[in-house]
């Protein structure tokens, strides 16, 4: 028998297995990068009765632009990409080699869901997975790039990176959409059940790109900022146009190659990864936001990203504390508030606050305060620090104090006396700042704090 003739003939088989998934692995890895690991995985499908060739996932490892990751690709050809127990033990040995590496995942995902006839064999191998998958976060990074539609337990893997891609056309669900347009009454399209436009809700870390290869690029950039998070940092020119008006959009011009994670959710609040300076933040930018459980939940789960990956977490803030609405006073706002600093209080992560609006409340204590942990708290100019926004609100706050004396809340929050020198006076902020010159602040703040 010609062993190598065989071994040729097994390969060239593997390869018609998955030539579509294999294209989408070669547009997303460098040239000729990838090692095939696991590559000889088979096992009989008790319902369709043939062979899952390579599992109906191809595993190994490659570089994306010249950094190492591994790389876990579903086959949508065997199966509809359907997960077996053999197919989540293959990945969950791909994670353990990424976890003893140290080295990042990028998973590349199309499934239909689980494979008829596993039974509960499956929802055992879905547990070994999720559960490894789970502990590889905030250790190395995890991307789901998503080719299409993701349905059941692999949208549940995808819910655990640390960014998901969402290609043309791709669908999350945790439900088949159809099953969840019924139930819904509607007749809605997939793309409208779980497109990335659809999930305004999920709170994901969610990217939308044209294809593979611009996700590739999308994966260097996040990558580098967490694997080189300094390089040599000047003080740059400034930036006039900030004293006309520092909004969110303005100042994230600042943010040099800027990946904005969930912007198809919560809007008011951007969540950005980038450089400063050529120095490496995960910034926080507030559009006049009033807090509810989302948009908190969104600013937790960026801070916690920052903290694991050891990035200096920067909020811009302009922020009027929590919505005065019944739905939110009835909602997990407050819950997610005290995660939130009770995660700000676990870590020595870097943190720098700048108050480019108003700072009102628990919008400046939790976001700007230095007793929860701000390593630096500057304020613009033209910001306003106050307890309540107006002296009007003030009123209203105090309606049922028999004592509370119109005059003298009119007095005490006139909008003079929200001049951030007043806080300054007190010693709760570093500077007040001319907006144009705030680039030049943070650079030189941030080498202090990590060099």
């Amino acid at each position: 028998m010609d062993r190598i003739k065989l071994l040729r003939e097994r390969k060239e088989a593997l390869v018609r297995a998955g030539g579509s998934i294999r294209a989408e692995i070669a547009a997303l890895c460098d040239e000729e990068s990838f090692v095939e690991l696991s590559a000889f995985s088979f096992s009989k499908d008790a319902f369709y009765g043939e062979d899952a060739c390579g599992e109906g996932v191809v595993t190994g490892f490659a570089t994306i632009d010249r950094y190492p990751f591994y790389i876990v690709a579903q086959n949508y050809d065997i199966s509809y990409g359907g997960l077996s127990k053999a197919n989540c033990e293959k990945i969950a040995k791909t994670l353990s080699a990424a976890e003893k590496n140290e080295t990042p995942v990028v998973y590349l995902l199309r499934s239909q869901g689980v494979r008829i006839g596993e039974g509960v064999n499956v929802l055992e191998g879905i547990s070994e997975l999720l559960l490894k998958a789970t502990q590889l976060k905030g250790t190395v990074l995890q991307f789901a790039v998503l080719l299409g539609e993701v349905y059941g337990s692999a949208a549940a893997l995808a819910s655990v990176c640390d960014a998901v891609l969402f290609t043309a056309g791709a669908t999350l669900c945790v439900n088949s959409p159809f099953v969840l347009s019924a139930k819904a009454g509607k007749n809605l399209k997939p793309a409208e059940v779980g497109g990335y436009g659809a999930l305004t809700g999920a709170l994901l870390p969610a990217v939308e790109v044209a294809d593979v290869k611009e996700a590739a690029g999308v994966i260097s950039k996040i990558s580098d900022f967490v694997s080189v998070p300094v390089v040599d940092a000047e003080l740059n020119d400034p930036a006039p146009a900030l004293n006309q008006g520092a909004t969110a959009d303005g100042i994230k011009t600042l943010i040099e190659d800027g990946v904005e994670l969930g912007a198809n959710s919560c809007p008011e609040v951007k969540t950005v990864l980038g450089r400063i300076g050529g120095i490496a933040v995960a910034a926080v930018l507030f559009d006049r936001v009033l807090l509810n459980e989302k948009n908190v939940k969104k600013i937790k789960n960026f801070a916690e990203f920052a903290c694991c990956y050891g990035l200096p977490f920067v909020t811009f803030v302009d922020c009027l504390g929590v919505e005065p609405t019944l739905a939110a006073n009835n909602s997990a706002v407050l819950k997610e508030i005290g995660e939130y600093l009770s995660m700000l209080d676990a870590t020595d992560t870097a943190k720098i606050a700048v108050v480019t609006g108003k700072a009102v409340g628990l919008g400046y204590s939790l976001f700007a305060a230095k007793s929860v942990g701000f390593d630096y708290t500057y304020a613009l100019a033209t910001a306003q620090i106050a307890l309540f926004e107006s002296a009007q609100g003030a009123a209203i706050e105090f309606e049922g104090e028999q004592k509370a004396d119109r005059q003298k809340l009119a007095a005490l929050y006139a909008e003079e006396n929200a001049d951030p020198v007043h806080a300054a006076k007190n010693g709760y902020l570093d500077n007040i700042i001319e907006p144009q010159f705030l680039k030049q602040y943070l650079v030189a703040s941030l080498q202090t704090l990590i060099r």
